[in-house]
């Protein structure tokens, strides 16, 4: 379940804001800050805190401080409109947040607007097909 996460975050998401409220990521948080699918992760670390499917990224979203977390980082990303994601992100990373996006929008079942407007402000409202394709093809969990 999500209880990975904690640890991180209470080290990193202060340094995570700090860095997305002044537009440019700089050190390595994503993982857990905007996790995505285990599937599409290729690092040790993309794997370790990847999520294994539309239902643990909704346990996800149940955690409170996780939920939180999560929405204040996306909304900090929001607070640059104008620059392009890959600024602010990097090139990689920007993938990840596409990827993250995508399967929170999904796991929220249009509860959380953030996530759409992520998508729409930096990514003209292309959603991931990886993730897409991962949650279209994934059986639910037992």
């Amino acid at each position: 379940m999500p209880d990975r996460f904690h640890a991180p975050q209470s080290r990193d998401l202060p340094i995570a804001l700090r860095e997305l409220r002044a537009g440019r990521k700089l050190t390595h948080w994503i993982w857990w800050i905007f996790p995505q699918l285990a599937a599409l992760g290729r690092s040790s670390r993309a794997i370790e805190y990847g999520l294994r499917d539309l239902d643990e990224a909704r346990a996800y979203l149940a955690d409170p401080t996780l939920r939180a977390n999560l929405i204040a980082a996306a909304e900090a990303v929001l607070t640059h409109p104008g620059t392009p994601i890959e600024d602010i992100m990097g090139p990689v990373d920007a993938l990840k947040l596409r990827s993250c996006a995508t399967l929170f929008e999904a796991a929220a079942e249009g509860r959380e607007p953030v996530f759409a407007r992520l998508l729409d402000t930096f990514y003209a409202g292309a959603r991931c097909p990886l993730t897409r394709a991962a949650l279209t093809a994934a059986p639910p969990s037992p």
